[in-house]
């Protein structure tokens, strides 16, 4: 009993900091990519080529003077970055980052939990994170806030339904609900050469629900400031950047489990096929936002409902047809 709490404390603690930390230099990475595209360097000032940059970056935000706006909610104000970052790190406990290994005579798996229902917990979890957004932009006492919530909250509910729909021929194929179950499924062929459809709609439309280019219509600085955390300044304003890094890393661990075949491949730790997966994916993500202009608000909602909804939608169809006729 005591040998396995100690493994799930670890296992959490391991999960909890690498998140955190990659959020914090995934900003770095990003500002080294747009600088390439831009042909600029980047940070080069802080450390080796600009290492120490996101630690000075965090000690520059926590020294910050916290300024909350005049008839804003003070309760709800400081609650709602703090609801955008919980949802992010919980996701992970369900997510499977290994195969399992053998310590002191007890198969460990390296994951927090396996729930038989898992794809439910992560989209469940994925889900909550637009309270964040809205709750921060009305409890601001700021219309440019309110709007950018307004937006967000329209915009993730618009993509929400293609990114859920994008995985159910996942699940028709793998007949399994747990993640490791999906792994486990896709140790002689990755799903993404069976669901190459369901794959590119949940990529575009798990972009949109970070809020990321050229999906930011929540933030769109040259129409209303800089949306719904507008308001915000020191650590809360931090908050958010580490809730869109970290929810980054675990849209990216969802589709290197259910469409990338997990942590499985040949002659590397299993864990560090994983990571590389994972950062393929996120390299995915910031190229995608370096390089397409943001789309129009009727733009967003045209290509959401008339497009990838309909496209989700004849993937099942087409999915379970061929399934039918596989297997009569």
């Amino acid at each position: 009993m005591v040998f396995w709490l100690i493994v799930e404390v670890i296992k959490i603690l391991i999960v909890f900091v690498g998140l955190l930390l990659s959020a914090a230099y995934l900003t770095l990475l990003e500002r080294k990519i747009a600088a390439r595209i831009q042909n600029r360097m980047g940070p080069m000032e802080a450390g080796f080529h600009g290492w120490l940059q996101p630690i000075a970056d965090g000690i520059k935000l926590f020294f910050k003077e916290d300024i909350i706006p005049a008839g804003a909610n003070k309760f709800l104000f400081l609650l709602a970055p703090i609801i955008v970052v919980i949802p992010a790190l919980t996701t992970f406990a369900v997510i499977p980052f290994g195969a399992p290994i053998k310590i002191m005579g007890h198969i460990v798996p390296l994951q927090i939990t396996d729930v038989n229902v898992g794809i439910l917990f992560v989209l469940a979890m994925t889900s909550l994170g637009i309270y964040g957004v809205v709750l921060g932009g009305w409890a601001s006492n700021s219309k440019y806030s309110l709007l950018g919530g307004i937006r967000t909250a329209a915009q993730m509910i618009s993509y929400e339904i293609p990114l859920v729909l994008s995985i159910v021929g996942v699940i028709m194929i793998a007949g399994d609900l747990s993640l490791a179950g999906i792994v486990s499924e896709q140790s002689h062929m990755w799903f993404v050469v069976y669901q190459p459809v369901g794959f590119m709609i949940y990529l575009i439309a798990s972009t949109a629900e970070m809020n990321r280019v050229p999906f930011d219509l929540g933030e769109a600085e040259g129409e209303i400031v800089a949306g719904f955390h507008t308001e915000y300044s020191s650590m809360e304003f931090a908050f958010y950047f580490i809730g869109e890094y970290a929810q980054m890393v675990v849209n990216s661990a969802i589709i290197v489990t259910l469409f990338l075949g997990g942590w499985q491949g040949p002659f590397l730790p299993s864990v560090l096929w994983f990571l590389i997966k994972v950062f393929f994916v996120v390299l995915v993500y910031l190229w995608l936002r370096w390089t397409y202009p943001r789309l129009r608000y009727d733009e967003l909602m045209d290509f959401g409902w008339k497009f990838l909804l309909p496209l989700a939608l004849a993937n099942i169809i087409v999915t379970g047809f061929i399934i039918i006729l596989i297997h009569g």
